[in-house]
This record gives structure tokens, sequence and C-alpha cells, in this order.
């Protein structure tokens, strides 16, 4: 096989650095900014430590340098605060002062800053430092990505993108701890694929994964933003609804019945009519305490065995009250 010419192959295109500058010194700010300019750094500044996190929180910095001294945050309690938040991006910083005793070094980088620099800056040594810097920023997001995406991978089911029976089992009693601690609503709906042994001894086992596959999807297009849905087992889903009494939990499932029923699956030339057995259960009110997991998933069961057994294709609602 030809390999591609390189004017075949889309463009490399360079990572764009963002930096921020920090310093009360205007004069100082614009010769750093432009030093930093040249060396191809996307740079934005701010005053002090309090305009900086402000920045910090509205965009995304790989690099920062700070200057120590500075009014009301100076750079010491900027790298505290910027460590403090686990949840953020991080950024890699250089300090800047004029101090130099080994002491000044250690206080800066145990305030959480991961180089420390002295006045006067000689470009040469700020920028091969900076390059350090972004090889760290680089290996840090690369491994929080594999980090999240193994997460991803943990709690999903690989073949529907549903959330799997593992997730559930763990998240869902926290749902109900939560819901009864705060006095919110809660409310499950169990939904069974209607024949889908059938499905799969007529038209193979491939087809009824792409079934499964466009069911989760058409249950996932109906639920809210705040609703989850994920696989128990086989053909078995559940969606969870939070802030939902059983009443409201019943016409939810209705709606994703009719949804599902009205639209048959096509692939290819194949158009195949699916139907599902719904089981809701919740509380009327506000969730008790001491309500139990295994008690709200056998109400939700005996709504589907009482679907299946009136016909299919329908929805039953269980109170847990």
């Amino acid at each position: 096989m030809n390999q591609p010419t390189p004017s075949n192959q889309p463009p490399v295109t360079s990572p764009v650095w963002r930096i921020l500058l920090v310093d009360d010194e205007p004069t100082q700010r614009l010769i750093m900014a432009r030093l930093l300019k040249r060396a191809g750094y996307v740079v934005e500044t701010a005053g002090n430590g309090i305009e900086a996190l402000a920045k910090i929180d509205a965009g995304d910095f790989q690099l920062m340098i700070t200057d120590w001294e500075m009014p009301e945050m100076d750079g010491i309690a900027l790298c505290s605060a910027l460590r403090a938040s686990p949840n953020r991006n991080y950024i890699y910083t250089i300090l800047l002062t004029a101090r130099d005793a080994i002491e000044h070094v250690v206080t800066g980088l145990q305030a959480g800053a991961d180089d420390y620099l002295t006045k006067p800056v000689i470009e040469p040594e700020l920028i091969a430092r900076l390059n350090t810097g972004k090889r760290i920023v680089t290996l840090e997001r690369s491994l929080r990505s594999a980090n999240e995406e193994n997460r991803r991978l943990s709690i999903t089911d690989p073949l529907t993108g549903a959330y799997n029976r593992r997730y559930l089992m763990e998240q869902l009693p926290r749902e109900i701890e939560r819901a009864a601690r705060y006095g919110r609503e809660l409310s499950v709906v169990m939904c069974d694929v209607d024949h889908f042994k059938k499905i799969n001894d007529t038209h193979g086992h491939l087809v009824g994964d792409e079934v499964l596959k466009w069911f989760v999807a058409s249950l996932q297009k109906r639920v809210r933003a705040c609703d989850w849905v994920a696989r128990y087992g086989g053909e078995e889903f559940i969606a969870v609804l939070p802030e939902t009494n059983v009443s409201n939990a019943g016409a939810a499932a209705e709606n994703l019945r009719t949804g599902i029923a009205e639209a048959p699956f096509v692939l290819d030339q194949l158009s195949l009519p699916v139907t599902a057995s719904f089981g809701a259960s919740g509380w009327s009110g506000d969730v008790p305490a001491g309500s139990l997991l295994d008690a709200l998933l056998a109400k939700c069961d005996a709504g589907v065995y009482a679907s299946k057994a009136g016909g299919r294709n329908r929805v039953s609602v269980e109170t847990m009250d």
C-alpha cells in the first residue's frame, strides 16, 4: 500500500501555551510580557494574587509566573490558594523574587511553587525553565486524561454506553441516602426489552447488540439531564429519576414506552418493531430515612413482571409507601 505523501497529511499544529504573568509593577509586567510573547506564548497579566485567581477561574492557563511581593495577595499566598483547589487544572508556577536566601527558596517551594527564579531574570534561563514546565504540564494532563478515561470505562457498559451494574449498585444507594437526608423525592424505572431472545434467535446476536444500543440511546434521549440510565443485566435497564415522585415516574415511564414503541429499530434493510415492559417505583413524597436499595429494586421488578403478565409493552407502577 502506498504511503500518503506529506501533502495529503493534515498539518501538525503546535499547542497554544497560555501563561499568566502576575506582577504589581506595570513596567516590569510590560517588559516580561513582551519577552514571553517573543518566545511564542499567549500572555495575560494580573496585578496581584486576587486578580490572578479570578483570571484562572475564567480561563485555562498551563503556566504562571508570579512575583513574590504584591499588595492584597502576594505570590506565596497565591501559590498556596492555587494548590488548595485540586479541581483546577494543574498550572506550573514559577516564583520570582529578589530574595535569594535558601530559607526563601524553601518557603516558596513549600507554598506550592514549582520553580524559583531570582531577579533580575536572565531570558535564556527563564525560557529553559518554562520549557521544563511545558514538559511537566504535558505529562500531567496526559496522565489526568488517561485516569479519567479509565474511570469512565470502569463505570460504563462497553456495548451500550449506559452506566454498568457496578456503578448502579454503588450510586443508587447514595441517591437514596441523599434524598432521605435532604427530604427529596426519588423514583426508579426498570425496563426489559420484550421478546429479546426471539430477536437474537431470528436475526442474530449482532443485530441484538444493535437493538440494545438503539434502545439505550432512545432512553437517554427522553430522560432529563439530571436522570441517568444503567444496564441492570442482559436486556434489562434502569433509569434513575432524582427529584421525582412515583406518580411522575409512571408518567415518565409511559413517555419512554411510547417513544420506543412508535419508532421502529432500523438497520440497513431491516425495520424491526421493538417494545419494552416497564416497572416504575418510588415514593409519593420525600424518601423516608432508612429506605433500602433492595426494596426499591424489588418493587421495580414486580412492576416489570406485572407488565409482562399483562401482555407486555406497558407500564406498571408499584408505590414504596
